[in-house]
């Protein structure tokens, strides 16, 4: 039976192939792999079973169907040179094409350029808040390296993992690094950490809330649920204390007094003192550390949606669908603005001058409309 692969490629982007020549090759090894519509190169990631979980539980996975792209063979020492040498050219192809989305004054930003291993195909990525409509682009961009085009809309999330670096925690970014699969986050997994709301302090290189807010927030709410509720008023041998702040880390509980006075306990000591008090130790609800109305991904708002386009040759630009990409309304937002206001301002004045008075029944009959059908208009 075909052994299941995972091969990574440019940009921190695999995806999954079936070897059919004996035994899988070794990790990282160079391989030749079934592209779109030819050719690709890339280096072995995961094998065996670990390749088997990746393709159930990543997204990029098949989940049961498994793939149904091949692996065709090992790289020669002339493929692997041949794929550095795309590598120097995929800089000066998204040079080139950034040079003509400034000639046609296109709002996108672009990314990243990847040259298909045959050169069958050039793949360029881009972030844009809003759709663009790149159709004369995609025509001069085939005309220009004379291949076909593929541009792809990426959030900015995706943008981090592709360029990949260092984050402020000194290491490298989880999303290029190990995460399977980039997810929106919400300032409501901030406050559940108890954590500063200020977007500069939590927020990474993207600009947005930092990923491992989300995948860290599961620990924090099991672990708030070991320690009783901030504000709840406890019995302990001291008389009335109320809870003040908990250290999940340090597994220590801040009290305050009746006096006034505050002292910081154990986590242990602090059962103990209500077991000897009878008093059964209040232990959180997951509904009373969950964030209730987890607010929008800040800074920026909402996440920006992947959109995948076509990939189009200078015959297949022609013939895309008007539906598939809307272009932008001509003229600014004042001068639409300003286009629109005599319109709406007509209106106002003939609803102001068509009063009760103007009504065919003098205005007796309320507020409805007039019965009968309604007049021709000319």
């Amino acid at each position: 039976m075909p052994h299941v692969i995972e091969v990574a490629f440019k940009g921190n982007r695999k995806d999954f192939f079936l070897w059919e020549a004996g035994d899988p090759p070794p990790l990282n090894a160079p391989v030749i792999v079934e592209g779109d519509r030819g050719d690709d190169f890339g280096r072995v990631h995961a094998t065996g079973e670990t390749a088997r979980l990746r393709n159930a539980g990543t997204a990029h996975g098949y989940g049961a169907n498994g793939p149904t792209k091949t692996a065709r063979r090992i790289a020669s020492s002339q493929d692997i040179r041949r794929a550095n040498d795309l590598r120097a050219q995929n800089e000066d192809a998204r040079r080139q094409a950034m040079e003509r989305i400034r000639a046609s004054q296109l709002a996108m930003k672009l990314t990243d350029a990847e040259w298909q291993w045959d050169r069958k195909k050039l793949t360029l990525y881009f972030v844009a808040e809003r759709r663009v409509d790149f159709r004369t682009l995609v025509r001069e961009l085939a005309t220009l390296f004379r291949t076909r085009i593929e541009l792809r809309q990426i959030g900015v999330r995706d943008e981090a993992k592709r360029l990949d670096g260092i984050g402020r925690c000194g290491r490298q970014y989880c999303s290029a690094a190990w995460l399977p699969e980039l997810r929106p986050v919400n300032l409501g997994v901030a406050k559940d950490q108890g954590l500063s709301l200020n977007p500069t302090q939590i927020s990474g290189a993207c600009g947005r809330l930092m990923c491992c807010l989300r995948y860290e927030h599961e620990f924090y709410v099991e672990s708030r649920r070991r320690f009783p509720k901030e504000g709840k008023t406890l019995r302990t041998g001291k008389g009335e204390e109320r809870v003040v702040a908990n250290d999940i880390f340090r597994e220590r509980v801040t009290l305050l007094g009746p006096e006034g006075e505050q002292r910081v306990i154990p986590l242990s000591e602090l059962q103990h003192e209500l077991e000897a008090a009878g008093t059964p130790f209040p232990t959180a609800t997951r509904a009373d550390v969950v964030a209730e109305a987890p607010e929008d991904d800040a800074p920026g708002g909402e996440e920006v949606e992947e959109v995948r386009f076509t990939p189009t040759t200078v015959a297949e630009a022609s013939a895309l669908d008007e539906r598939a990409v809307e272009p932008e309304p001509l003229g600014s937002a004042p001068e639409r603005a300003a286009t629109d206001r005599p319109e709406r301002r007509a209106r106002r004045r003939r609803g102001r001058r068509g009063g009760r008075r103007s009504r065919p029944d003098g205005g007796l009959s309320g507020g409805g409309p007039p019965s009968g059908p309604p007049p021709a208009e000319s």
